[in-house]
This record gives structure tokens, sequence and C-alpha cells, in this order.
């Protein structure tokens, strides 16, 4: 499996600049070729830190009971802070949820978009790579929670149901789709319906997560679901079903001598 170029991380190490959600930036310091900087004030690093321990508290607790469920103040409680230091970085509970997903979700699909674009290996090679890096960064954390909060209480807030096919399902359609058309024109795949295909494609990968945060929790054979070898079985599974049949060689016209077939 090659790539042209340098093939950028699909892991946070290394990342320059994140954003949080609108109202929050931050920007680590870059290094240069001067004196090196003192490090800022202890209390300057956690003024820096807090919108993202904001988030990883909101994830937390949305996970352990629900959206709907946890207040505003739960959320500062767990992360240390007041309820109108929160409001400061968040002003709803929506807001914290969206940024939650945007710095999980949202920022992996537009790196998937990177890795695609500099990608030279097969597509059963590429959606290997894209499926289990999803896996190392979503589903095997405590962001594969997100799943759960989505399907058992988004329907009940319009809003943020709305933001999440904006910036999650169509931005990942798009990619996987993208995939699969690189395929079809390389003559690796036959042609097919791309927007059920990519549902096909990623349907049991979040089955795979609700699987975690249900029986995978509580029921003691549930080791027997190796994630990992599940994605490449899914994708082979995938590939081949979708793989070009090759062409077949054309039948020689009978030749003078040839013996006579059997009657």
């Amino acid at each position: 499996m090659t790539r042209r170029g340098v093939c950028p991380r699909l892991d946070p190490t290394g990342v320059r600049t994140y954003i949080t959600d609108s109202l929050v930036s931050m920007k680590t310091a870059s290094s240069t070729s001067g004196p090196a900087l003192a490090a800022p004030p202890a209390r300057q690093r956690r003024k820096q830190a807090r919108p993202l321990e904001l988030l990883d508290a909101a994830l937390e607790l949305f996970v352990e009971r629900g959206f709907a469920a946890t207040r505003s103040e739960d959320v500062a409680t767990r992360a240390g802070v007041s309820k109108g230091t929160l409001y400061l970085y968040y002003p709803s509970k929506e807001e914290l949820l969206k940024a939650v997903v945007r710095k999980n979700l949202g920022a992996l699909i537009a790196e998937g978009a990177d890795i695609v674009g500099n990608f030279d290996g097969t597509t059963q090679q590429l959606l290997t790579l894209l499926m289990q890096t999803w896996w190392d960064r979503i589903g095997d954390t405590a962001a594969s929670g997100i799943f759960k909060i989505i399907l058992a209480e988004m329907g009940k807030f319009p809003d943020f149901a709305r933001f999440y096919v904006g910036e999650v399902i169509e931005p990942a359609c798009d990619l996987f789709s993208g995939v699969l058309q690189r395929g079809i024109d390389a003559g690796e795949l036959r042609p097919c319906n791309l927007f059920e295909t990519v549902h096909v494609l990623i349907f049991p990968m979040l089955m795979l997560c609700l699987h975690k945060h249900s029986l995978g929790a509580c029921v003691a054979d549930a080791s027997r679901m190796d994630p990992r070898s599940f994605i490449g079985t899914h994708i082979d599974v995938i590939v081949n079903g979708l793989r070009r049949p090759a062409p077949r060689a054309a039948a020689r016209p009978p030749r003078c001598g040839d013996a006579a077939a059997p009657k």
C-alpha cells in the first residue's frame, strides 16, 4: 500500500491548530528559530485547556446519563468550573453537544478526505485504512457513545438533528461515495447505487458502537467480537460483492483437425 507524497496523520498528534466551536479558537505556539519562549503561567495554561476539559466532561455525562437528563451545571461541576464559566464558552447545552461532535467526528472526516486524496493503494486497502482509523479514534474511545445519543434522543431535538446531518452525515457520505467512485473509475468495482452502498458500508460500524454500549457492556462472551477483525471481514464482503467480474475469454472457433466431441 503506497501513498503519494506525505500522507497527513489521522491521529491528533502533531496537529498545531484546533477549534472546539465557533466561539472558541486556540492555536498552539509554533516553533521558531529564535530563543525559546518561556512557558505560560499555570493559570494561563489552565484557561487554554478549559474548553477541551468542558467537552470531555460533557461527553462523559451525555453518554452516562443521556443528553436530556444531563444539566449544564452537572457538566460544569464535572469539569471543575462554575456554570457561568461554562456559558462563557458554550451558551447552551445544544451548542456544547455540537462542539463535542465537531471535535470528535467533524475533524476526523476532514482528515479522512486528505488521506483519500493522497492514497495510491487499492480500494480495499483504502477502505480498511479509513475504517480501522475510525475505530481507533472513535469506536475504541468514549466518542463511540455519541452514536448512542444520536439514535436514542435526537428525534426530540430537530435543530441539532439538522446540524448533525449537515456536519457529519452528508460529509461522510461524500467521502465514502468518492472512495467507491474511485474504485469504479479504476475498474476495480462494478457500478452501483453509491448512496445505498455507502449506507451498507457505514451502518454495521454504527451497530458495532451500539453493541459496545449495550450488550457489549454486560454480556460475558461479548469479547468474542474483535472489532478490527470484524472491520476486515466487513470490507472484504463489501469489496468482493462489488468487484467487477473479470472478462471471459472468447471461445476459440473450431479448427480443422480438432477432435470431434463425443456424442
